[in-house]
């Protein structure tokens, strides 16, 4: 199928919108070709998920774009990097280290990109609109801006998102389109008596199901409960997009694309329907924890998504309640500009002697941070505790936010319930 290229865009290509812009679009229309997209469409943003280095290319495409003198063209997001640039005496690493994985996140912003440095974009003030065009990296961010907000994405990994930040384009290709966001795969919820949708570990285990059964295939969600906010769809959608491949899912009644069955499905049958019972989300909760109850614990990590204020605000009095004071540390990933906000609003004071300590810029799965790794550590998260047995080799307990307090007074894993 031939890709179809406007006047704008041969321009580009030609070299008209300078060096930069032609060496991006020129990765555009090949990547463009290899998916089967016709042609192109303009964005509003992007959030680049290239700031983590994985080795000396990350860093030698970036300093190529600004050699070429590039700049994004679009309101432009960083995901989080390989170093907390406002905390660095937490990182376990030696300057040499360390300087490279600085330099990588500085490029990114000599192209114009905004140093916000969070997985959660859409908590900040660049948070998309309804049916607006995007080029989003990280999976759970993309899961987001497609299915709580309604924007379009697809999930563009390293160097694509920021060529399509460079040239303000992006393949008209998968979920920018409308026929693209059918649901195609239903999940039936039955048998949950109205007071599990209170928890937030159920919002993580139904999104490690239809992560792990959907593959390719949009899925739907009926049955669900409206939630108490927004976090839990977080949760909901970072476990989908870590077990699976999941881009976008419609939850009934609740996501904007899904008012109804019939509008979640566009009007068709699923391919296929499977049915979610309480079994189900114990079985594929017990399976995030690789620690037995009671088992020791060397620290706690939340914030994978990073934490929002919603979520600090009823983390701050449940530490005030526990006083913990066991020597656990509790580790909270969360944005610069949610870090600011309890800065000015005064909601760290007095938190120190809990063993509180606030990772901003990165997060304590995907770099040296944690203080030991021999021990077992609890978290909230289905994300950190679906990836970080892997990439830093511990243990793992999963609880709420409840018990990873109590486990921290405790020194050991608590679950309340």
């Amino acid at each position: 199928m031939a890709l179809t290229l406007d006047d704008r865009d041969r321009a580009m290509l030609n070299g008209e919108a300078g060096k930069a812009a032609a060496f991006a679009f020129e990765i555009l229309t090949g990547f463009a070709g290899s998916v089967g997209a016709k042609g192109f469409l303009d964005i509003t943003g992007s959030h680049i998920d290239g700031c983590l280095y994985h080795g000396q290319v990350s860093l030698d495409f970036v300093e190529r774009l600004v050699d070429l003198g590039g700049k994004v063209r679009v309101p432009t997001t960083l995901n989080v990097g390989s170093i907390d640039l406002i905390h660095p005496e937490i990182m376990r690493m030696t300057r040499e280290q360390t300087e490279p994985l600085a330099r990588l996140m500085k490029a990114h912003e000599e192209l114009g990109c905004m140093p916000s440095f969070t997985c959660a974009p859409y908590q900040t003030m660049f948070r998309p609109r309804f049916g607006e065009q995007i080029a989003w990296g990280e999976s759970n961010a993309i899961v987001f801006a497609n299915s709580v907000i309604g924007a379009r994405t697809n999930r563009y990994g390293d160097f694509i998102d920021l060529c399509c930040a460079i040239t303000g384009r992006a393949p008209a290709y998968g979920l920018h389109l409308d026929e693209n966001r059918r649901g195609r795969i239903l999940f039936r919820l039955e048998g949950f008596k109205d007071n599990a949708f209170d928890l937030d570990s159920l919002y993580v285990a139904i999104g490690l199901i239809i992560g792990l059964k959907s593959g390719e295939r949009v899925p739907v969600i009926e049955g669900l409960s409206p939630p108490r906010d927004e976090d839990q769809l977080k949760a909901l959608g970072a476990a989908s997009a870590s077990s699976g491949a999941v881009g976008l899912f419609h939850a009934v009644g609740i996501t904007p694309e899904a008012p109804t069955l019939r509008d979640a499905l566009h009007g068709y049958e699923p391919d296929e329907m499977i049915v979610v019972e309480p079994d189900d989300i114990r079985d594929v909760l017990a399976h995030l924890s690789t620690a037995p109850n009671g088992a020791g614990i060397t620290a706690v990590c939340l914030g994978t998504p990073h934490f929002s204020r919603a979520e600090w605000d009823r983390l701050i009095p449940l530490l005030r309640a526990a006083e913990p004071r066991a020597g656990i540390p509790i580790y909270v990933n969360t944005g610069r500009e949610t870090y600011d906000g309890l800065l000015r609003d005064g909601m760290l004071n007095g938190c120190d002697g809990y063993g509180l300590r606030v990772v901003t810029d990165t997060c304590t799965y995907l770099t040296a941070i944690l203080e030991r790794l021999d021990g077992t550590v609890m978290t909230n998260s289905g994300k950190w505790a679906h990836y970080a047995p892997g990439n830093i080799g511990v243990q793992v307990g999963f609880g709420s936010m409840e018990d990873c307090v109590a486990s921290a007074a405790a020194g050991r894993i608590v679950r309340l319930a």
